[in-house]
Order: C-alpha cells, then sequence, then structure tokens
C-alpha cells in the first residue's frame, strides 16, 4: 500500500465502503445509548448529485461520523421524494417518446409507467451519495409514496379536515401552464424582467373619444369586463359611470372607479380582468363584475379568443399588438422593470386562475398551535445561524392559507370521494368513505374519488414522524428516535419544509421534530452565480469525486461552507483537499520508514519528549477548539484548524523534530508516541475525510485495530487540561530561517544567537531542536554587540552574529526605513486615540485594539533604533 508516491482513492474508496456497509457500521436499532439522529432532505427521484446535495449530505455525514465515534447511537435515514411535478413531466415525457400520449391512457396505465420509471431510475442518487461516503443506514431507506408513508399522509389529511381546517373552495390561484397544476405561493419565484408596458386606446361608445389603459399582459383584454380609475383623479372623473369598447371581441365594459388604482401608474387606468388576476378579481368581486376565462390550462386561447383561439398566450400576444398597430389603438409602449412569477419546478411564467382547490387554513393552526413560533424564538428549536429565526416569524406573522391540491396522477391522491351532484365525504379508503356517505346522508351512491393529488410538501412536511412510523401508536423506533437530532438544509426551503414540519411535529406528534437546523449556503460560482445546469457553471460531483477523490472533494466543499452563508465555490479547494490527502499519506509513509531501536542518547530522548510535550499541548487546544466549533456547527472553521494541526504543526515541525538522522534509528518511545499523535489526528479527521484515515488507521495497526476507525473513539478533552503552548522557540527558527533566506546564508553555516529572555526556559528546552533545525549555535545571557542582528521573538529580543555576512549599509537603510514606517503608522494609531470621538462612541476592545497596537509599534521601534545605533557605531 505504502509503496504508491501519491494516495490513490480509486484503490481505496470502495473497499472500505463495502467494509463498513457489510459489517454493519451504519446500521441503528434501539437501545440503550442516547440517539443521534438525522433524516437526509429527501432528493427528488428526478434528481441527480449536484453541488448544493454534495454539500448537504457532505455535512450530515460529518456529522453522524462525529456522534457514532462520540458512542452515541446514530441513525441517518435516507430516502427519496416523488416529487409530483416533477416526476410527472419526467414520465409524461418519456411516454411521448414512445408516441403515446397521457391523455390517450388511463390512469391505472399512467401510475403503472410511473412506477417503473421509479424504480428504474428512482435510486440513482442514493447510490450516488454512497461514492461520497454518506454513512446511512441503507436498511431505513424510505419512499415517500410506500405503503406505510402514504397511509401517514392520507390520515394528517382526514384528521385535519375533520377539526376543520382543510377546506375546499373556488379561489384565485397559481397556475402552472406547463405543469398544468396549481402552485402554492411559496412555490412562485419572482423574477425582475425588463417588460413591456403596452398603453392600448379603448373607444368610448356614443363618441369618437378613446380612453388609453396601460398593460403588461395585453392577451388579457380578451377577458376584459370594466375599465377602471381612480375617483380622485380628475382627468378621468368625467367619465366614470360611461362605458367604453374591449377591442376585437367588442364587448362593452363600464367604466368604474375603485381606489385601488394608483393614478401615477402607467396611464392611470387599469383594464380589469377578474379571471387573470386576483386584484381584478378583486375588484370584479366588490363590483359584481362578470367572469370570463380566456386561458386554457396550458396557456393557450380557449374559445373567447377569436382567431387567437388556440394559440399559445405568448403567440396571442404578439399578434394581439400587431393586430391594434394596424388599428392605430396601440399609441405607445414603454420598457419598465417588472417582477414576474415564475413556477420553482418547471420555470414557466405563472398564471393567476380561478379555480375549485383544497386548502389548509394557516391561521386556524396556527391558533391551535402556538408552539411552532414559541419554539424556534425561544430557542427550544435553534437555528444556526440564527439571522432566521426573523425570517421564520415574518412568514408565520403573514402566513396564508396553504394551497395543497395539484392537478396530477403521480401522487397521493386527494382522499375525497363524491356522488353525482357533488356531494362530498373524506374518509382513509373508499369503504370508510361509503359508510360515512351513507351515515350523513342517509342513502347510497355511487362514488368516485377526487382525481387530484396532494402537494408533495404535504407528505414531506410529515418526514421526521412518518420515517419511523409515527402515526402508528406503537412505534419503537418513533418512541426512541423522535424528536430527531439536527436537520441540515438550505434557507431557501425554510417555509416549504422547515416551518411545515415543526407545524406537523406539534400537530401530529406534540413534540419538536428535531433540536437543530443547520442551514448551509447556496453554492456559487466565483462570480457569484447560482450553479446550474442551464449556466454550464456548476462541476459534475462524481467527475470531481473521480479527479479527486471523495476525501479531497469533501474537503474542499466544506472549507468554502461557512454557515448560512453563500459559498463560492473554487475546484482550486477540491484540489487543496486532494493535496492535503497527499500530505497525511507522505507523513504516514515517513513514520513507517522508521526503524525503532531503544538507545541511551539522552540529548536527543529529550529533545524528542519536548517535541512531544510541545505537540501534545497543540493538539489538545485544537481538539478543545474543534468541539466548540461543532458546537456552533461551525464545521468549516473546525476543519481548518485540523487542516494546520496536520500540515504545519506535525508534518512541517513536529515530525521534523523527532526525525532520525539518515540511516540511524528512532528512539522506540518517541516512535510509539508519534504513532499515538497520528491515530488521534486520522480520528479527529475521520468524519470529515473517512476513506484515507480508514485505511492509514487499518495500515497503521498492520490491518488488527482493536476497532476500526468508524467506530473508534472521537478524541476529547477536559478544559482543565488546556495549556496554551510556549511557540517562540519554532518561531525562532523560522526567524532564522528567514534570515537566512533574506542574507543568502546558507544552512550549512552555523549562526552564533545570545539568548537574553526575561524567561530562557523555553529556548532551553527546545535547545537541541534549534541546532538540529536551524543549525545554531546558543549563547545564554550575554550582552548584544554590533555584530548582532536582532530578531524579535515576541518580546524577547535574540541576537544573530550575522557581520560577517552583511553589507552595513544596505542593513541601515533598511532598518531606518523601518522605522520610518513605524513613526507613520504611530502617527495615524495616536490620532485615533487623540480623538475624543473616537474615543467615546468606540467599544472598549476596539479601543484597546489600538492601544495594542501602538504598544507594540513602540516597542518594536525601540528595538530597532538599537539595532541602528549598534550597526551606526560599528560604521
Amino acid at each position: 500500500m505504502m509503496e504508491n508516491k501519491h494516495y490513490n482513492p480509486a484503490e481505496v474508496e470502495d473497499k472500505w465502503y463495502r467494509f463498513w456497509v457489510n459489517n454493519g457500521y451504519f446500521n441503528s436499532v434501539p437501545d440503550e445509548r442516547e440517539p443521534y439522529t438525522i433524516v437526509i432532505p429527501p432528493p427528488n427521484v428526478t434528481g441527480m448529485l449536484h453541488m448544493g446535495h454534495m454539500l448537504n449530505n457532505t455535512i450530515q455525514d460529518v456529522l453522524i461520523r462525529k456522534a457514532r465515534m462520540e458512542g452515541k447511537n446514530a441513525c441517518w435515514v435516507p430516502g427519496t421524494d416523488h416529487a409530483s411535478i416533477a416526476t410527472e413531466a419526467k414520465v409524461v415525457q418519456m411516454l411521448k417518446e414512445k408516441g403515446i400520449q397521457k391523455k390517450d391512457i388511463s390512469r391505472e396505465e399512467f401510475m403503472q409507467h410511473a412506477w417503473n420509471w421509479k424504480e428504474k431510475y428512482g435510486g440513482i442518487i442514493l447510490d450516488q451519495l454512497k461514492k461520497l461516503g454518506a454513512s446511512c443506514d441503507w436498511n431505513r431507506t424510505r419512499f415517500t409514496m410506500e405503503p406505510d408513508l402514504s397511509k401517514a399522509v392520507i390520515h394528517a389529511f382526514v384528521n385535519l379536515h375533520r377539526k376543520g381546517m382543510i377546506y375546499r373552495d373556488t379561489k384565485m390561484v397559481n397556475w402552472d401552464p406547463a405543469g398544468k397544476t396549481t402552485l402554492s405561493d411559496e412555490e412562485v419565484v419572482y423574477k425582475e424582467t425588463n417588460t413591456a408596458l403596452y398603453h392600448i386606446h379603448y373607444a368610448l361608445t356614443h363618441t369618437d373619444e378613446f380612453i388609453t389603459i396601460a398593460t403588461t399582459r395585453p392577451e388579457t383584454l380578451l377577458g376584459d369586463t370594466a375599465i377602471c380609475v381612480n375617483p380622485d383623479d380628475e382627468r378621468y372623473r368625467h367619465l366614470v359611470g360611461k362605458k367604453a369598447v374591449v377591442p376585437f371581441v367588442n364587448r362593452v365594459v363600464p367604466i368604474i372607479a375603485d381606489p385601488y388604482v394608483e393614478s401615477d401608474f402607467g396611464t392611470g387606468c387599469l383594464k380589469v380582468t377578474p379571471a387573470h388576476d386576483i386584484n381584478d378579481y378583486n375588484l370584479g368581486v366588490t363590483h359584481g363584475l362578470e367572469i370570463l376565462d380566456v386561458l386554457n390550462e396550458d396557456g393557450t386561447i380557449r374559445y373567447l379568443g377569436l382567431k387567437y383561439n388556440g394559440m399559445d398566450r405568448f403567440e396571442a400576444r404578439k399578434e394581439i399588438i400587431k393586430d391594434l398597430k394596424a388599428m392605430g389603438q396601440l399609441p405607445e409602449v414603454k420598457q419598465i422593470l417588472n417582477k414576474v412569477g415564475h413556477s420553482e419546478r418547471t420555470d414557466a411564467i405563472i398564471e393567476p386562475r380561478i379555480s375549485t382547490q383544497w386548502f389548509l387554513n394557516m391561521k386556524k393552526f396556527m391558533d391551535k398551535n402556538p408552539e411552532v413560533l414559541e419554539s424556534v424564538m425561544q430557542n427550544d428549536i435553534r437555528f444556526f445561524p440564527d439571522k432566521f429565526k426573523n425570517t421564520y416569524k415574518h412568514w408565520l406573522d403573514n402566513i396564508k392559507d396553504w394551497n395543497i391540491s395539484r392537478q396530477l396522477w403521480w401522487g397521493h391522491r386527494i382522499p375525497a370521494w363524491y356522488d353525482d351532484e357533488g356531494l362530498c365525504v373524506v374518509a382513509e379508503n373508499e369503504d370508510q368513505a361509503r359508510q360515512l356517505y351513507e351515515k350523513t346522508h342517509g342513502k347510497m351512491a355511487q362514488l368516485h374519488q377526487d382525481e387530484d393529488v396532494l402537494d408533495t410538501w404535504f407528505s414531506s412536511w410529515l418526514w421526521p414522524i412518518s420515517v419511523f412510523n409515527g402515526m402508528e401508536s406503537d412505534s419503537k423506533d418513533f418512541s426512541y428516535y423522535y424528536p430527531t437530532s439536527d436537520l441540515v438544509t438550505g434557507p431557501d426551503i425554510l417555509f416549504f419544509w422547515v416551518a411545515r414540519m415543526i407545524m406537523a411535529g406539534y400537530e401530529f406528534a406534540q413534540k419538536k421534530p428535531f433540536t437543530n437546523v443547520y442551514f448551509t449556503g447556496i453554492v456559487r460560482d466565483k462570480q457569484r452565480r447560482k450553479m446550474s445546469k442551464s449556466l454550464g457553471n456548476s462541476p459534475d460531483p462524481l467527475e470531481l469525486i473521480a479527479q479527486y477523490g471523495a476525501d479531497g472533494t469533501r474537503m474542499g466543499i466544506l472549507l468554502s461552507a461557512p454557515a448560512g452563508n453563500d459559498i463560492l465555490f473554487d475546484e482550486a479547494l477540491v484540489e487543496q483537499g486532494r493535496n492535503f490527502c497527499n500530505k497525511i499519506w507522505n507523513a504516514a509513509k515517513l513514520i513507517q520508514s522508521w526503524n525503532p531501536e531503544s538507545h541511551d542518547n539522552t540529548d536527543i530522548r529529550k529533545s524528542d519528549i519536548t517535541a512531544h510535550k510541545w505537540f501534545s499541548e497543540h493538539r489538545n487546544t485544537i481538539i478543545w477548539e474543534v468541539h466548540q466549533a461543532f458546537d456552533q456547527y461551525r464545521l468549516s472553521d473546525a476543519l481548518m484548524k485540523l487542516y494546520k494541526l496536520v500540515w504545519d504543526d506535525f508534518c512541517s515541525w513536529y515530525l521534523e523534530m523527532i526525525k532520525p538522522a539518515p540511516g540511524q534509528p528512532i528512539h522506540s518511545d518517541t516512535l510509539k508516541e508519534c504513532k499515538e499523535h497520528f491515530a488521534c489526528l486520522l480520528r479527529m479527521l475521520h468524519p470529515f475525510m473517512p476513506f484515507i484515515t480508514e485505511d492509514l488507521y487499518h495500515d497503521m495497526h498492520q490491518g488488527r485495530p482493536d476497532k476500526p476507525l468508524v467506530i473508534s473513539i472521537y478524541p476529547t478533552v477536559a478544559s482543565t487540561t488546556i495549556t496554551t503552548p510556549d511557540s517562540r522557540a519554532i518561531q525562532l527558527i523560522s526567524e532564522v530561517r528567514n534570515l537566512r533566506a533574506a542574507k543568502g546564508i546558507a544552512y550549512k553555516e552555523t549562526l552564533h544567537l545570545v539568548v537574553n529572555a526575561q524567561d530562557n526556559q523555553t529556548y532551553r528546552d527546545f535547545e537541541w531542536v534549534l541546532k538540529k533545525l536551524a543549525n545554531v549555535h546558543i549563547q545564554w545571557n550575554q550582552s548584544l554587540t554590533s555584530d548582532h542582528a536582532v530578531i524579535l521573538v515576541d518580546k524577547d529580543e535574540i541576537g544573530v552574529e550575522v557581520s560577517a555576512y552583511m553589507d552595513v549599509k544596505a542593513e541601515m537603510e533598511k532598518i531606518q526605513q523601518e522605522i520610518h514606517y513605524l513613526k507613520g503608522f504611530l502617527t495615524s494609531v495616536n490620532a485615533k486615540l487623540e480623538n475624543e470621538r473616537f474615543m467615546k462612541n468606540a467599544k472598549p476592545e476596539v479601543i484597546e485594539k489600538e492601544q495594542q497596537k501602538r504598544a507594540d509599534a513602540l516597542s518594536k521601534m525601540n528595538t530597532l533604533t538599537l539595532s541602528l545605533q549598534k550597526w551606526q557605531s560599528q560604521s
């Protein structure tokens, strides 16, 4: 294994993933341990792994692996969502390619095709997650339309209907002409768009005059039933009560007045189309206007459209504009910025439409479940970052009824049955519906079930409950695993999913569904564009894994992912992750190349003990800080701390301190201590980089560890044992190396140091290390002379005898430049500290920082002045 010059993920990843799965290390059953539970945000069965999935699931895997190593009963439940709109579109397209139209087959035939499609393609994304290293309990994989979960959805609907929270009504809704279904308000994405504002003349009756309206949707004029002006608008007050003629259809409509109209927008005249705009609809209800629907469900013009009949709405728009121009009734077209609603799923432009749908009364629901808001605001459910609490509260304070029905076949069919007269009963199955109908109406009748299905989110809001069969009274899994521990998701589905799961938790389980919610950022490219296939700016995660390895890819995405902030993804970070793997790999090779032997060189062994103590202090500090970072879900910070600990402190310093001379053995106790440190580092890194750490851990133990790394103990330290490491000797080595590089002094030249610190002990402890890594001879507590350059380490002045290697004149010029710079710096700092306004308004910590800057600059100036005086005396 270790013969390879570089780490080869292909030889490691599949091997260890099979090992983990085959040995059941990801499996969880209730026992006496503390449960730690995550339910995966179920990806759509239509989905393929993208960068957002990679980020979200890497974070979940880090959390679940750490919990597993902490001895908790870690349960990560995977699964997929049936995704009504997206899946139905896929199946419809597949049928078209076979020459089959949905309208030509029965619902049962379509559903069979849909299930076949799901079985063939629905599990792809879960298999792809395995390539990432996701340690899910695959035995618990769930699907939102499997029988038990479907039963829970239907039970929830019937339960809420019986409580009077679900009702059926005819309202203006958001209509997706591409999906041919209604959408909830949260599924409409408003995009700022350059839009044409058309000014159109409407002829007045019994006169040659016109009234001019302004509209962005001229095709809807076919359904106009009034023109409205503001009653206080003096320009049009004389026209109120008169009539105008709608172009093309020649419909005579009244001119009405209502304060809703904004006199300063457009022409101040509004055409009223009650069937195609919510505000027009409200005006129509107020003024008793006729409602004329001129659009089919697919967005084409219906029979009222005359010659435009059957045209797509946007083609009809072009034709209407052309015809208005020809008639001289289009005096002006302006360009404006307008927010246009698009379908969150299909990206089609939304059409407002009057439709009969099922709704959940959200105000009544919230009145019954005040904990939905209180639990978040009082931190019983904690948001990370907590800035999303205000967003959550704003949405709940302004919540609207939830439109929960969809005009699709794929999904949970609404459990409502109707007789031929339209009388309705709601029940969990047809037999119960017949019994309820007979009991309610005192007769029997032929019943047919509602054709619509439920909004996909109406099933996924039950996810933390339904995956553990929580709607059943005797579920041991639910009693043990619920509420779940952490939820990892994006802020873009805060309302779609997070808020609704909290609602369902308190309504159906009388408990919160989870304790913590970690909101990831949105993955964007370096130009801050959201990554998408359409833009071509999103790398394929599987290709990244193939090129850089799963561990390198995981590290790259995590390093760029601070909680709640957008992630500016840079492939260079993934390359950095691969390089880090190679660094760890080569460190392992170096350690394994050393031959242990017990020997009596006390100076070397003393040096090793010093190195061991120094690294132990660093390691324990980082262990403590990593746990603190995990507590705040700052996983990027935790990983960066580990990266620096391994790359800098362990590889660049510790291994160099203890490395034996070429051909010489290493003390057996030193090698043992080194391997203990390395094993600790592998355990700390394992949640982030599971494959390479498991491989090296097994190799280090000759394939016979007491436990595989996946279930070994995650390192911890008590706060009382934390000692701030003294790194002055390490800093001195760096400064001597920098001095050599700056002055061109070869390492073979032994430099003479004078260490004259207030506390020399750390330098004495590291004396052998200083000699080894800096090639220096040390004199203690001697006076500095003009032959010495001064190195400032913390507040210690270290003299380096370099006169034989120095250009005195050049050195004095350099020191004078530094003193000149420091004088300017001090002037700017003093200006702040002498400014009354600054001292009065600045925070104490800011003032303290400025004062420290001044003290440090003065100290450095004193050292430089002393050094300059010495050079001047020499010259």
